[in-house]
């Protein structure tokens, strides 16, 4: 199993002038002792609205920057959203393909359709149309990268014979990945030949394996979207490590209840809003766990519930076992999740690439 490092790139308020600036300026420290330490990637969400949840707004312009700072991590979209007008197939495509020109070819390319009301409605998207949307860009993406002049004439996007450059430096594209919450989403992603990109959160790596059987049933049958089938598993859970496991708790424990709260109550507002069922995010948030109160799902629950890896480096390795175990080929690993001190963060990293990673080699 390898590791990721994935970020939201949190911003808590108060604001000033210097906040994103600091915030940025952590995320590539941070990102530059992992490509010393021999991680295999850093992954960042794109997302828009979210007020302290999430700055990622523009992850092309931030890998840019990854691209000139490092040299072996590779870099990947967790994912870019592909919706009309969130992105154009054709700018997508031109900007992921220069990314990987810059980087050497270390682009991953991870896609998917959004989960939030805030964003989707912010562009005017319906969410009926964003899995028909993402299914046709893809092909889009797919033409531009590998066809010297690209035509297409479809429901959502239309495009004259056009020569798109650049092309990206890995052949025949770089790997595809295809973002994941649901059961049935992840038979989708296999279907389509994709590497997947699961996102669950609060959830015990046990509990993944009957969504990896449903991703490992469609990748059996898959008609890839790609020049070839990408069959890797990545999954994601927050991650914080210390010499001690008081001084890990310590720092995580207001940080992770938050990060699964607020990204949970994102959720549920769009479902709310898709049913037209008006409970309010927080009665929605309740239905979708099982009658799961949102307010419980504190940094206790998520340890007690072994949803989390969090402790010292022995705790670490132990908790990460168990992700190999069921199945993961790609760890990624949130490090951030809203205000753990900065040098605290380096020296997570620091402790897993020196006393986690060498027990996966």
């Amino acid at each position: 199993m390898k590791f990721a490092l994935m970020y939201e790139i949190a911003v808590p308020r108060p604001w000033d002038d210097r906040s994103a600036y600091v915030a940025f300026q952590n995320v590539l420290d941070q990102i530059v002792l992992a490509d010393k330490l021999g991680f295999h990637s850093v992954w960042t969400v794109e997302h828009h609205f979210l007020d302290e949840y999430s700055f990622s707004s523009a992850p092309g312009v931030l890998y840019g920057a990854i691209a000139a700072k490092t040299k072996n991590i590779r870099i990947g979209h967790g994912v870019r959203l592909l919706p009309f007008p969130y992105n154009h197939p054709v700018r997508a495509a031109e900007a992921a393909a220069t990314v990987d020109v810059l980087s050497g070819g270390r682009l991953e390319f991870g896609t998917g359709r959004s989960g939030t009301r805030t964003e989707l409605e912010g562009f005017g998207i319906d969410p009926t149309d964003t899995r028909p949307m993402w299914e046709e860009a893809l092909e889009v993406i797919m033409g531009c990268w590998t066809q010297e002049e690209f035509s297409w004439d479809g429901e959502h996007f239309k495009l004259p014979p056009r020569g798109v450059v650049p092309k990206p430096m890995q052949r025949p594209h770089p790997p595809l990945w295809g973002a994941s919450s649901s059961a049935d989403s992840h038979e989708l992603i296999g279907e389509k030949g994709l590497g997947l990109l699961s996102f669950s959160v609060a959830a015990a790596p046990e509990t993944l394996v009957k969504r990896f059987n449903r991703y490992r049933d469609g990748i059996r049958r898959a008609k890839p979207v790609g020049a070839y089938v990408n069959e890797q598993i990545a999954t994601f859970t927050q991650v914080h490590c210390a010499q001690t496991t008081e001084e890990a708790y310590a720092a995580a424990r207001d940080c992770f209840g938050w990060y699964v709260q607020t990204s949970l109550k994102s959720v549920a507002e769009l479902g709310d809003w898709k049913d037209g069922a008006q409970l309010g995010s927080y009665e929605y948030a309740r239905k979708l766990l099982g009658g799961i109160d949102l307010d419980s799902l504190t940094f206790d629950y998520l340890v007690d519930n072994d949803a989390v890896i969090v402790g010292n480096p022995d705790q670490c390795v132990e908790m990460a076992k168990r992700y190999e175990a069921v199945g993961t080929d790609l760890l990624l690993c949130l490090v951030q999740p809203y205000n753990i001190p900065h040098e605290k963060v380096m020296k997570s990293i620091e402790l897993l690439g020196k006393h986690v990673l060498p027990e996966f080699s």
